[in-house]
């Protein structure tokens, strides 16, 4: 049996065999109604489809109905970013929040949600000043689960751990044997690097409701948690780092990714690079 959306917005169920592309449709329909943008409703027909293409291919399906729907185009994105005066002042209003590492490390690194709350402290090389990021988890029905893998190949990387950044690491590792002895029994015990007081691990949604309400809180301008990944693309190509080292150090699987996402930003070197070109033909 099937769970489907129908017409006058009441639920109805149907056998696997009686479902249509009409059906399917309808589901879409009401997603994007209800305000689901296109590329959420174009993931959610991803996973419709493979199930489907499954059923068809043991035979439970005369054809796979989703091939026959329509499909919303998928908007590009074009993230938002703080400049580097604006994420200064978000790590300063924050050094206090319990979720100030995650902060810190997502901006300096530009961490995925997944990978910052999956990174490890035996993923942390003090000696050889290495930080790799090779875990991830995935908040399932209300418990934090661990991946051991990142999104992609690429995803796996070693970043270099600065004077400053290592300090910081050494302290906060510090506080939380501080946090455990004081705990006691009701310290929860993991090798997280960014937890809270009592050692839980920070749930993904948590992180990103919680930074909303931090943004509100500072009247801050309105970016998603996610932007700080966007945020720190932007300061490296600010600074002169080409599309190729930005890829590697936030870890996209091609360049090709890199450029669509942050072509609007590169807009603005170029004119950068105009407006010096201006400023060098005529001092001649």
């Amino acid at each position: 049996m099937i769970t489907r959306y129908v017409q006058n917005q009441r639920e109805a169920t149907i056998p696997l065999r009686e479902l249509t592309p009409i059906h399917i449709q309808a589901l879409y329909n009401r997603h994007i109604d209800r305000g689901l943008s296109p590329n959420t409703v174009l993931k959610l027909h991803a996973n419709v489809r493979k199930a489907l293409q499954y059923a068809y291919q043991v035979d439970m399906l005369p054809t796979n109905p989703a091939d026959k729907v329509l499909l919303p185009k998928k908007k590009r994105f074009t993230g938002g970013f703080y400049d580097e005066q604006q994420i200064m002042q978000l790590l300063q209003l924050t050094r206090e929040e319990p979720m100030y590492p995650v902060i810190l490390l997502s901006a300096f690194y530009g961490l995925r949600r997944s990978e910052v709350l999956g990174l490890k402290w035996n993923a942390v090389d003090f000696q050889n000043g290495t930080l790799t990021v090779k875990d991830t988890v995935v908040e399932y029905q209300g418990t934090v689960e661990d991946k051991e893998s990142t999104k992609t190949k690429s995803s796996f990387r070693t970043l270099p751990l600065t004077g400053e950044m290592s300090r910081f690491l050494q302290q906060l590792k510090q506080a939380q044997r501080e946090n455990q002895a004081f705990f006691v029994s009701g310290y929860v015990v993991n090798d997280y690097v960014c937890k809270r007081e009592n050692g839980e691990p920070f749930k993904p949604n948590y992180i990103t409701e919680r930074f909303i309400k931090i943004i509100q809180k500072h009247n801050l301008p309105k970016i998603r948690f996610h932007d700080l990944r966007h945020s720190a693309a932007s300061l490296l190509l600010a600074n002169g780092f080409s599309l190729k080292e930005i890829q590697e150090y936030l870890g996209y699987a091609d360049i090709g990714t890199t450029a669509n996402i942050y072509g609007h930003l590169l807009f603005k070197a170029k004119q950068n690079m105009a407006n010096r070109m201006d400023f060098v033909l005529q001092a001649s």
